[in-house]
């Protein structure tokens, strides 16, 4: 039976079935909605909005039904305006509380209507799994409030950019809002009004605290390397991978920072020749690999369309994040039950909100998340009292 959520809150719980709307407890038997809430968790339902690979309803809506579907958008629309106009906060309130019943049945039928379209003509996507596991992720962040103490620029207000950022983030609503189809790769992007949690200069982070006692972050010792070398069969190094290739693959005639710049610089370079790093890193078989000379095909078969210069860049990155949004999901899991969470993600690094109570837990997540599909990746642990100020952990 199809239905459609009301809201995307644990403590929201409103659906419409059948021409009926139901508060508080779900009906059993629903197999069918466009959109994940945290209250279906449980249940065996198809959510259409992944089986499009999150095209909005507009974009999927048969022919027919898009004079109508524009119609109640833009009543949505115009209800959304005039809730920012008056300042309500819809993290705070429910959305079925705040609009008309008769739309909200008019407009969830015609929903309906769609996801059943999209149900019948869209074949269920290979990640299909993982999509979901993502979904779930960013609405439990987003529903997560970002402890921020705006205080700790006093000291810096004579700087021009900083007063400017600081009103920036005192008119935001305090919570990340990821988008998981932003890009092509898999690299999670945020949505308008999101809290800048991606592009926050570094010298702003401090703002951010952690509700319990600690961030922790962990991300992967050089993941792009690691990938290319896993992709092409190699056995990944245990220690810094870029110490690594100025001992082992540039003979130790270079420094660290060397090494790390010289990779690099041949590495999404197509026409760049480098002897040395070729011996190693073998980018051409695993190009050969993924790519058939019009769209790339990854690891975890993400298909992307790809000329040759932009083909080695995109399975590498999209292999990677998909490498590593995986292992976010392993860490989350393992978290269930504890009030040690997960504060956010940027790009390729896990921020934890950690509590002291869990400290001998610690361990036993950072191995968790290095072990990757394309095997055990070496992890590098921050931590700190605040964004702005993580010192490198040694576990």
């Amino acid at each position: 039976m199809l239905f459609q959520t009301l809201d995307d809150k644990q403590e929201c719980v409103g659906v419409y079935i059948d021409g009926e709307i139901y508060y508080g407890d779900v009906p059993e038997g629903l197999t069918g909605t466009w959109s994940y809430a945290p209250y279906l968790d449980g249940r065996d339902i198809d959510y259409a909005g992944l089986f499009c690979g999150g095209l909005d309803c507009g974009h999927v809506c048969p022919e027919a039904l898009k004079d109508q579907w524009e119609e109640k958008t833009d009543k949505l629309k115009a209800f959304l305006r005039s809730f920012q106009e008056s300042k309500v906060d819809l993290h705070e309130n429910c959305f079925f509380e705040l609009v008309p019943s008769r739309f909200l049945l008019e407009y969830c039928e015609l929903k309906n209507k769609i996801t059943q379209h999209v149900l019948d003509n869209y074949p269920k996507p290979k990640n299909y799994d993982f999509m979901l596991g993502i979904t779930k992720l960013a609405n439990q962040l987003r529903n997560q409030k970002v402890n921020l103490d705006l205080s700790s620029l006093n000291g810096e207000m004579s700087s021009f950019r900083t007063r400017q950022w600081k009103k920036k983030l005192a008119s935001l609503p305090p919570y990340i809002h990821y988008n998981i189809y932003g890009t092509k790769t898999g690299r999670l992007t945020t949505k308008r009004n999101s809290f800048p949690i991606l592009t926050l200069a570094k010298e702003l982070r401090k703002v951010i605290k952690p509700q319990n006692d600690w961030f922790i972050e962990l991300d992967f010792n050089a993941a792009e390397l690691r990938t290319l070398l896993a992709l092409s069969g190699q056995e990944q190094p245990e220690q810094d991978i870029h110490t690594w290739n100025a001992e082992h693959v540039y003979n130790g005639q270079v420094t660290r920072d060397e090494a790390k710049k010289r990779i690099f610089a041949w590495l999404y370079n197509p026409i760049s020749k480098d002897k040395l790093s070729a011996g190693t890193y073998d980018r051409d078989s695993v190009l050969d690999k993924h790519w058939d000379g019009e769209q790339v095909r990854t690891f975890y078969d993400r298909i992307i369309p790809a000329d040759k210069h932009h083909a080695l860049n995109y399975i590498i990155q999209s292999t990677t994040s998909d490498t590593f949004l995986r292992r976010v999901l392993a860490v989350n899991k393992l978290l269930q039950e504890k009030r040690s969470k997960i504060a956010f993600c940027i790009h390729d690094s896990l921020v934890l909100d950690f509590a002291h109570e869990d400290r001998e837990e610690l361990l036993s997540i950072v191995k968790e998340f290095s072990k990757t599909d394309l095997g055990t990746f070496k992890v590098n642990v921050q931590a700190g009292k605040n964004f702005g100020e993580m010192k490198e952990m040694k576990i």
